[in-house]
């Protein structure tokens, strides 16, 4: 059975780093889209845009965890 701490645990540096500059990138792609979102849209397309900038952040927490452990 997968056993995600011991995966994390086996996780070199370099590894981390660029799981935390995926969260990193990830967290302007959702600025970016909340953004254009309120500035540029209106009515169903500004909630649906908005609900998946909020959506990216379940990955962005992932990310950010596997980089902190």
């Amino acid at each position: 059975m997968f056993h995600w701490k011991v995966w994390v645990r086996t996780m070199d540096p370099m590894s981390k780093m660029w799981a935390s500059f995926v969260a990193i990138g990830l967290m302007i792609v959702a600025s970016l889209i909340i953004t254009f979102a309120r500035m540029k849209t209106k009515g169903f397309v500004r909630v649906l845009l908005s609900v998946v900038a909020f959506l990216l952040f379940i990955p962005i927490l992932l990310y950010m965890l596997v980089s902190m452990i």
